[in-house]
């Protein structure tokens, strides 16, 4: 017996009753990222091994355990994007993108990483991502994160997430507080556990992104970054505060927050939510002034943010949204009123194009096809048979409310339609 086919485990199908969703917020995305000024980029979704290796990081999880990574024919390392921004960066260094130029760039698309799939964290996962280049001070950094506030409220979803913020300072500054927080947690091996002890030696800043309960005291008692920047990073971050402030955007400072990628300096952000579970964040981004020169490129400054499609779509569905449904449904008898509900039905789209019209194909009874309108959620049902021809008119059939069916002339078919949206 032949193995069932179904999709592999962390990887799932988008079904008819949930696109809806996500479409919604995919366009609100589109509409915002005009708003703003911002062009979308699309980029493979294969790329070299090395280019995530030289800009995650080596000794990062995701290097280490997650990648999808495979080598084709040629013998050549392959892996399948486990995010955006390195892609990204790729593409603008391949196409003279950065140099002497500022770029306000946007993409959506699926991202991939072997991990253990729970709610809202899957193998395929999707992405929205956000990234600019050659833009140094802290307004673009508050212009993101503005733009996420902006979608939040369009959504409906600001009441339920919270902005945290911190600053990393420059990479030196960053790798003088590493040397401070080793030393810190080398008094104290005893109580990191392994994962720690093993990030102790490649990352030690994600020892503080453990959610290892056992760790908190520790983790709470440790060395903060904010005291090992200088005083122009301190500048810039309170630059963006200030600015945060005065467009009404609450923020939290949370001294903890690192980011578990390499490529971050100066200001990172989270924006997390409390109602789905262990995976709150569902946005987050930050400054990576060093990631283009570090991938063969000129020094540019660049800052940027990716929020998960899946976990904006768990929260959307929390909400009652109204679904868009068709505004009519053609039922036709005989052939005659099979092949001009063809011709009505374009002539309809192109008076009426933000309403469905959906056309009954195949030979069915009339109960049968007021039945598939119904189900459809349409409005009405307008009915051509052979006597409508004869006669040059339509009939309409209320489905969602009691009313008492129309014989309309056909060319008062429209004007009806558009006073009944």
């Amino acid at each position: 017996m032949s193995k069932k086919l179904q999709a592999i485990r962390g990887m799932h199908d988008v079904l008819p009753d949930k696109s809806p969703v996500w479409q919604r917020l995919e366009k609100a995305m589109f509409e915002v990222c005009q708003q703003y000024g911002y062009s979308e980029i699309r980029m493979p979704l294969v790329e070299s091994t090395d280019l995530f290796c030289r800009s995650i990081g080596e000794v990062t999880d995701i290097v280490e355990k997650e990648m999808y990574t495979f080598e084709d024919r040629n013998g050549d390392s392959l892996s399948l994007r486990p995010e955006g921004t390195a892609s990204c960066v790729r593409a603008g260094l391949e196409h003279g993108l950065f140099y002497n130029q500022t770029q306000r760039l946007w993409y959506q698309g699926p991202m991939f990483r072997h991990e253990r799939p729970q709610k809202g964290r899957y193998r395929q996962f999707h992405q929205i991502g956000i990234e600019c280049f050659g833009m140094a001070g802290a307004e673009i950094e508050a212009e993101i994160i503005l733009m996420s506030y902006r979608l939040w409220k369009k959504l409906g979803l600001s009441a339920e997430l919270t902005l945290e913020i911190n600053s990393l300072g420059t990479s030196d500054e960053r790798l003088r507080y590493k040397e401070v927080l080793v030393e810190f947690f080398n008094q104290h091996i005893d109580q990191l556990d392994d994962d720690s002890k093993r990030r102790l030696t490649s990352n030690p800043l994600r020892i503080l992104d453990s959610k290892n309960p056992a760790m908190q005291g520790l983790i709470e008692s440790a060395p903060q970054l904010i005291n090992s920047i200088g005083d122009e990073s301190r500048l810039h971050f309170e630059k963006l505060q200030r600015y945060l402030t005065d467009a009404g955007v609450s923020f939290v400072h949370n001294p903890r927050l690192v980011r578990g990628l390499d490529y971050y300096s100066h200001t990172v952000f989270e924006w997390v939510t409390s109602s789905l579970g262990a995976q709150g964040t569902v946005c987050a981004g930050g400054r990576y002034d060093g990631l283009i020169e570090q991938l063969g490129g000129k020094q540019t400054p660049a800052v940027g943010l990716a929020m998960g499609v899946e976990r904006l779509v768990l929260l959307l569905e929390q909400h009652e949204l109204p679904l868009k449904t068709p505004l009519a449904y053609i039922v036709h008898q005989g052939a005659a009123g099979e092949a001009y509900s063809l011709q009505l039905a374009e002539k309809l789209r192109d008076q009426l194009p933000q309403e469905g019209i959906v056309l009954h194909c195949g030979n069915a009874s009339l109960k049968s096809q007021f039945k598939k309108a119904d189900k459809t959620g349409a409005k009405f049902a307008i009915i051509v048979g052979e006597q409508e021809i004869e006669q040059n008119q339509v009939a309409i059939k209320f489905l969602r409310e009691r009313k008492e069916q129309l014989q309309l002339p056909q060319d008062k078919l429209i004007s009806f339609l558009k006073n009944n949206p």
